[in-house]
């Protein structure tokens, strides 16, 4: 398990679901039916997920938000999109290929600190944060 995922679910999922999410992500089969559930995923912690006001939810929006709370370079992926899922990636070059792509997608800032979440068809993108 990646300590990027691991992180992401130990911080930012609902208490309740904390340990489904971890005995998912020991698995290959368990962690794709987790990406899948990204879609419309409902298990996020409301104490750590804001979600970003729709005036700025362009990628170049999403990007000066994570760097005002200390994004790096770099970030992890994590998504129902194979060819971004597993990726270490810029964090301009994740967030042009997830947002709007209509994917549930995670990209990891800051182990279990900062990151960014997007569900498929619009339905809510958030940044996570503890």
């Amino acid at each position: 398990m990646n300590s990027h995922e691991e992180k992401f679910a130990r911080c930012f999922i609902a208490p309740q679901k904390r340990a489904r999410y971890l005995a998912l992500l020991e698995s290959k089969r368990g962690r794709a039916k987790l990406l899948n559930g990204f879609n419309h995923c409902h298990d996020l912690d409301p104490r750590f997920a804001k979600e970003i006001p729709s005036g700025q939810q362009s990628a170049d929006s999403i990007e000066a938000l994570l760097r005002q709370k200390g994004a790096p370079d770099t970030c992890y992926v994590m998504s129902d999109n194979r060819a971004i899922d597993g990726k270490e990636m810029s964090l301009p070059d994740a967030l042009l290929e997830t947002v709007g792509m209509d994917a549930g997608t995670l990209i990891s800032c800051v182990p279990g600190k900062l990151a960014y979440f997007e569900l498929e068809a619009f339905d809510g993108r958030y940044i996570l944060e503890r």
